[in-house]
Parts: structure tokens; C-alpha cells; sequence
């Protein structure tokens, strides 16, 4: 199945996995475990895993190659809405060396 994947760099990849696993489960089916540090999403297009790094949040998503947009800009918009204020960045990468959405906070500050 094809397959896009993002290193998201982040020294809370736990919390941030965790709090997207959350919110997702109001409408899918989501589960996030402290203890192993993985979590998955299930979308009715396909499926994403998170997993927790020393350093980084690791998201792949998988589904038909004409859903991997679709996947990608879910899950990176939502957790770079959470990650606001660390500026996280989700970059996708597609298994056939295509690149993906970038997902970042670009709105401007208010001041």
C-alpha cells in the first residue's frame, strides 16, 4: 500500500502523539499507548502510525495513492495546530520519492 511519511522534531513527541490520538478518537478509531510510545489512527482511507522518538514525533500514513493527500493534510494540520507554540513543521515524504504537504503555522502574530 503506498505510503508518505514525516519527522516531525519536537522534544514532546509523547504529548503530542497522545493529544492527536484524543482528539482524532471523537470521530475515528484512535489509540495512543504511553507505554510503547506508538499509537494508530484509523480513517475510513486509510490508516496513520504515530510513534514517539528521542527527539521526534515519526508519523507515516498509508492508504491509495489518490488518499495520501487527503491523509497527510489531516493528520499534519491538526498536529501542527497543537504544536503552535513549539512551531512544529510536518514535512511528508511519499514512498515513491514524491513530496508531500508541508504542514507549518503560518498565520501571522498579532502584536
Amino acid at each position: 500500500m503506498p505510503r508518505s511519511e514525516a519527522r516531525v522534531a519536537t522534544d514532546r513527541p509523547g504529548r503530542y502523539a497522545k493529544q492527536l490520538a484524543a482528539h482524532m478518537g471523537r470521530k475515528i478509531e484512535a489509540d495512543w499507548s504511553d507505554e510503547t510510545g506508538r499509537g494508530t489512527l484509523t480513517f475510513r482511507i486509510g490508516t496513520a502510525t504515530l510513534e514517539a522518538a528521542p527527539d521526534a514525533l515519526l508519523l507515516a500514513v498509508e492508504g491509495e495513492t489518490e488518499n495520501l493527500p487527503d491523509l497527510e493534510d489531516v493528520v499534519g494540520r491538526h498536529l501542527v495546530r497543537f504544536g503552535t507554540r513549539d512551531e512544529l513543521v510536518v514535512e511528508w515524504r511519499r514512498d515513491n520519492g514524491e513530496a508531500g504537504h508541508v504542514h507549518r503555522n503560518d498565520e501571522p502574530a498579532e502584536g
